[in-house]
């Protein structure tokens, strides 16, 4: 697994010095930036089968995203 950095605190998988926990990272491009993909933990529902093609990487988010529990 590469070196994953997040910045995105209020995630179940972030972890100290801004570094990403999860098993899987799923990214994809903005056109399914509101898909649901009923991710349990960090991708194991993820929809692997489809393929698309990003212009520049502002036009991609990250679907691995789950909300730290209060």
């Amino acid at each position: 697994m590469p070196d994953v950095k997040c910045s995105v605190s209020n995630c179940t998988y972030w972890n100290q010095g801004n570094n990403c926990g999860a098993d899987r990272i799923m990214i994809d491009i903005d056109q399914h930036a509101n898909a649901d993909y009923s991710a349990e933990f960090a991708g194991v529902s993820f929809d692997t089968e489809h393929q698309d093609r990003a212009k520049k990487a502002a036009n991609t988010c990250c679907h691995t995203f789950k909300a730290k529990s209060k």
